[in-house]
């Protein structure tokens, strides 16, 4: 048995087309109710079947127009469902006023109703079915109205079987129930004797001024069948189970004689609830609904469900390849605007090498400048006046060499002159980091002598 999640009631034979939702999952509660005309759409979302189904299942009923229908009340051996289905189509031949092949069927078993001391021998051994025979063709028509409306039906119901069973029935008689058919002068009249239901007939009046005695012909028509066939076994008394303004309508219909009952019927929401109820109960019972019909729905379902899974897949992939080809591309972008900063850095660098070597030509241009004061300074500042320079020499701003005479005495002078340069600083660093010397060359009372020193570089 499927555990029903919720349940659709569909009414269309109406000027006013009518949907109710219910929740299915125990407790029958109406949440939801449209109200339209045949010419607008069902909300999709309330009727239409999805994944969320497989999950959540939908049970779509739609109601059957009652003037299109043949009911037949059959006494049977209470049996088990199987068993009582193969017993009434055994009579489907004798019941049906169509040939078989033509026709729908299926049925409802009724419990006896009335006071206990009402019962007859019936209620142990026999139970009471009512039979449904529908036209096949009507069937097919109905039913490819309602998938232009977007309902796949799963299963086709009859609501005066609800109104029917929610009768309390506590006497014999007939019971009336109005508007059954296309228009309020169609009725269903319902014979209960001994607490059980004895016949069922669809009563359609035309609509001329004599309606009443056409009433009272056929209701005097059921009654000698009933005497017939041995159930009626005195006069009738009439229930009118009906709103005030039908059943001031209808009163008109009968003798003043006859008396006549009104009971006040159940209300479409409350007929909707007991179908809900009725149907999703798991009971084993024919439906109305041929199987083709809910083989096809069924397969109609299940290649949406593959289509819907496609599609989204198909999205996905799109939506996953369009992903990568925007990350690509803005990695691209990306790329090319790192090349571009690479290329403009690289010239930028060049350039800011070239002008730091530049600066650093410059620098040491401007330092050789200072370079060479300081050694003229240190030089004209230690040259002891015994000693005669001869030549300078600043080579490359690394070397200097000195050269020059003195008397042959004169050679601790040029020592003294030596360590005094060695001892010389400039910005509280030494001037020169070694001096190679000296050179003496004495030839008679004349000396001469040569030495280098090496500047201390800044960089160094």
């Amino acid at each position: 048995m499927a555990r029903w999640h919720s349940c659709n009631i569909l009414q269309s034979a109406s000027d006013i087309r009518n949907l109710w939702q219910f929740s299915a999952g125990g407790r029958i509660i109406l949440q939801r109710e449209v109200a339209n005309l045949p010419t607008e759409p069902l909300p999709a979302n309330m009727v239409s079947k999805d994944w969320q189904t497989l999950f959540q299942p939908k049970l779509n009923v739609a109601w059957l127009p009652a003037d299109k229908v043949f009911l037949r009340v059959v006494q049977i051996p209470k049996s088990d469902p199987a068993e009582t289905q193969s017993m009434l189509e055994l009579q489907l031949e004798k019941l049906s006023p169509l040939p078989v092949a033509q026709v729908v069927w299926g049925f409802e078993l009724l419990q006896p109703s009335g006071p206990p001391d009402a019962m007859t021998t019936l209620e142990g051994e026999m139970q009471t079915a009512i039979v449904i025979i529908v036209p096949r063709a009507f069937v097919e028509e109905f039913l490819g109205q309602l998938e232009t409306q977007g309902y796949m039906a799963d299963r086709l119901e009859l609501p005066l079987l609800d109104q029917l069973r929610a009768t309390n029935v506590k006497e014999d008689g007939a019971w009336i129930y109005p508007g059954a058919g296309a228009n309020q002068y169609s009725c269903l009249v319902a014979w209960w004797y001994g607490g059980t239901l004895r016949n069922l007939s669809l009563v359609h009046l035309p609509p001329t001024h004599n309606r009443g005695e056409l009433l009272q012909e056929q209701l005097t028509q059921m009654a000698w069948a009933g005497e017939l066939e041995g159930w009626m076994t005195f006069l009738p008394r009439f229930n009118l189970v009906a709103d005030e303004p039908t059943a001031g309508a209808w009163k008109a219909l009968f003798k003043p004689e006859q008396p006549v009952t009104v009971v006040r019927p159940l209300a479409a929401q409350e007929l909707a609830a007991l179908t809900c109820k009725r149907a999703t109960n798991g009971e084993v019972r024919t439906n109305l609904l041929p199987p083709e019909y809910a083989t096809r729905y069924q397969q109609r379902f299940n290649e949406r469900l593959v289509m819907g899974a496609l599609f989204a897949l198909l999205v996905t992939y799109i939506a996953i390849t369009g992903a990568y080809i925007g990350w690509t591309q803005f990695e691209k972008i990306r790329l090319d605007q790192k090349v571009e900063t690479r290329a403009r850095l690289g010239i930028d660098y060049t350039n800011t090498v070239r002008i730091k070597e530049e600066v650093r030509v410059l620098q040491e241009q401007l330092d050789l400048q200072f370079a060479a004061l300081e050694c003229y300074k240190a030089v004209a500042d230690h040259l002891p006046t015994e000693l005669t320079l001869e030549s300078i020499n600043f080579d490359q701003g690394r070397e200097l060499r000195l050269n020059g005479t003195a008397s042959s005495g004169d050679r601790d002078k040029v020592l003294d002159f030596m360590e005094a340069l060695r001892k010389v600083e400039f910005k509280s660093q030494p001037l020169f980091k070694n001096l190679d010397g000296p050179r003496t060359d004495a030839r008679g009372p004349q000396l001469t002598w040569a030495f280098s020193c090496n500047l201390k570089r800044a960089d160094e």
